[in-house]
């Protein structure tokens, strides 16, 4: 039976035991001349060659063929494979199989902590696995793993509790889910379900098959300024209204973009706000936080106000490149965006419920910075 050799993040036992579907057997191991860091610019361990070092981890010694199998699934979008080195446990020398990178894939940068790792990333691997392994035996090319980071970190954000007032709270039991399947996974995705849900009587609905639209929490801010009474809005071409057949595809809308795993909304808002329009937001005030379209998407939306210094000739073309991002920016006073909102214009809800809020803040927040009303 093949040993395996384990270091870095698969030593974090709940992330080890989802991979496999159970508690695999181990000892205490090393291996000499080597050393673990984490991959730069990652939230993952790269182990290296290294003269003297002596890389910490654990021999698995009781794995399937199933068990390598499930192994190499999970490792595979990392650009990971194994192969046979000599492992210290205890005072023996014994051949195990490694997890190796491709050569040059990734480069080394600080010295790798477990207890750094997991406080941050953690919980969000985790989720993210367990997504992973669910669709296992299905391959998933290596350009997916950062959205379903997206998504796993989302799922995080979404178990949170919130008030059960009014609505159903749910029970264990409530929804039974017989199948789910990914029927189109790129940068998006599409989860379909074959499911049972409790109904308002008490009773069980019959099997119904539903598919959601899969693309992560994101933020939208609009940077304000209460001095000058003015708003910067970005115009840029969106797939969507293209694909309904808009006639006008290119939109009005706030500062947007997906939460980053790692990040939190609100720091997401403000890098947003850096990458498309140049701005370094001042006090940011939460207007919302809501599903635009529940029946279909599962996409949860945190808006907010950033407070900014606007000036004339803050408009702007901006953009990330890589992402084949093309922002126009308008600087606008407050009435014009209410004139956009009531002529249609702006057709973006995010942009719409954030105009409203503020025409309902409006004046108290010029108030504090001594405008006019």
């Amino acid at each position: 039976m093949k040993k395996l050799f384990i270091y870095g993040t698969l030593c974090h036992m709940p992330l080890l035991h989802l991979v496999l579907g159970r508690a695999p057997g181990l000892v205490p191991a090393a291996l000499p001349d080597h050393a673990v860091y984490w991959a730069e610019g990652h939230d993952f361990p790269l182990i290296v060659p290294q003269a003297g070092g002596l890389a910490q981890g654990f021999l698995l010694t009781d794995l399937s063929e199933e068990d390598f199998a499930r192994l190499d699934y999970y490792e595979g979008p990392f650009g990971y494979g194994t192969v046979p080195r000599q492992v210290r446990a205890g005072d023996s020398d014994i051949e195990a199989e490694v997890y190796l990178p491709e050569p040059g894939l990734w480069q080394p940068g600080a010295d790798w902590s477990l207890s750094d790792w997991a406080a941050r990333w953690g919980e969000i691997i985790v989720t993210t696995a367990g997504d992973v392994m669910a669709l296992y035996p299905r391959p998933i090319p290596r350009k997916r793993r950062g959205p379903m980071l997206v998504r796993g970190a989302s799922r995080l954000r979404a178990a949170v509790p919130t008030a059960d007032t009014l609505r159903r709270a749910r029970s264990a039991g409530d929804i039974d889910v017989v199948a789910r399947n990914e029927p189109y996974a790129n940068f998006f995705s599409v989860e379909e379900y074959d499911l049972r849900f409790r109904r308002f009587d008490g009773s069980e609905s019959a099997q119904v098959n539903r598919a959601a639209f899969i693309s992560g929490d994101a933020v939208t801010v609009l940077p304000y300024d209460p001095a000058r009474d003015r708003v910067l809005l970005v115009e840029q071409f969106r797939t969507g209204p293209f694909a309904r057949g808009d006639a006008q595809p290119w939109q009005l809308e706030a500062v947007a973009g997906r939460i980053d795993p790692g990040e939190t909304p609100e720091e997401a808002a403000r890098r947003e706000a850096t990458e498309e329009a140049g701005l370094a937001l001042g006090r940011l005030l939460p207007v919302a936080n809501y599903y635009a379209s529940p029946g279909a998407k599962a996409e949860f939306l945190y808006s907010y106000v950033g407070l900014a210094d606007l000036p004339d000739g803050a408009g702007i073309v901006a953009g990330v490149p890589e992402e084949a991002e093309d922002i126009k920016g308008h600087l606008i006073n407050f009435d014009r965006l209410m004139a956009l909102v009531a002529s249609g214009e702006v057709a973006t809800a995010p942009l719409i419920l954030t105009a409203l809020w503020l025409q309902r803040e409006r004046v108290g927040l010029r108030a504090e910075y001594g405008a006019p009303a």
